[in-house]
């Protein structure tokens, strides 16, 4: 089913309860844990080693081409996106990736089995509800993930941007919700998208990420260290996975490091953040 070789451990200091992985998924991760239950919202990017997630470049927008199309980052973006209940994603991530879904089985077609049987295992049914934030609602209404109806969909904008998606003819199937008059909070985006926690999975770009760790609503983050250099000549916009808000040194954001797994010359980070100053 595939011939993926397993990550090496090269350390793990993981807590909470390890997930139902199908044996497929466990001989390729080795056990993966998290707390039992509530909200719990993680990040995942993947980075070069000068800390590039974005090149700015057409036809070089997405994170493949920070990757260099790594299985095994598409391995971990899938075994997240099976567990979570809901991936969040911003207007500048669909635009980079118009025909993508935030699936398990669309960023990792061949593990979609051992994927499914995970979902059945945790008790989810279809596909995770995918959120789509954009406060200007300057969204192309014909992409996949707004018309194919092949998953949940739930749009948050402001009272401008929903005017602005009626424009564009939405889909009715798709849920747009207003969270904001004229700025889109993390926590208005979180009480909007999940009233009743769960997992969520946050596949934004650098400011919307930004905002969850500026109000310390990311508890966990995967990041996924490319050995690639890319450079910045201030040509064009290469942003790290936070921008648009300083934290260091007046108020920085420390992690504690969960584990560190290899696969051939990816690193692959995981660490835990507090929600206290």
């Amino acid at each position: 089913m595939n011939d993926l070789l397993p990550l090496e451990t090269l350390y793990a200091a993981e807590q909470g309860d390890a997930l139902p992985l199908p044996a497929a998924l466990e001989h390729l991760y080795g056990p993966l844990c998290f707390p039992p239950s509530g909200q719990h919202v993680i990040g995942n990017f993947v980075s070069t080693l000068d800390g590039v997630v974005a090149l700015g470049v057409p036809g070089h927008a997405s994170g493949g081409a920070i990757s260099g199309g790594s299985e095994h980052d598409r391995f971990v973006m899938g075994l997240l996106r099976a567990a979570a209940d809901i991936v969040i994603t911003g207007a500048g991530t669909l635009r980079a990736s118009p025909d993508h879904l935030w699936t398990a089985d669309h960023i990792n077609p061949k593990l979609s089995q051992p994927y499914d049987e995970l979902r059945s295992e945790l008790g989810k049914s279809g596909p995770p509800l995918n959120v789509i934030v954009s406060g200007s609602g300057a969204l192309d209404a014909d992409v996949p993930v707004l018309r194919s109806g092949k998953v949940p969909v739930m749009v948050i904008t402001t009272a401008a941007g929903k005017a602005k998606l009626g424009e564009g003819k939405l889909s009715s199937a798709v849920e747009v919700v207003v969270a904001g008059d004229a700025d889109l909070s993390a926590s208005a985006v979180l009480a909007a998208a999940a009233p009743d926690g769960g997992f969520i999975l946050l596949e934004a770009g650098p400011r919307l990420m930004a905002a969850f760790v500026a109000e310390r609503l990311l508890d966990e983050l995967f990041l996924t260290v490319s050995p690639q250099i890319a450079g910045r000549d201030g040509s064009t916009e290469r942003p790290g996975f936070v921008a648009g808000k300083l934290f260091a040194p007046w108020d920085p954001r420390w992690g504690t490091l969960v584990s560190v797994r290899r696969g051939g010359s990816h690193l692959f980070l995981r660490y835990s953040f507090s929600s206290k100053p």
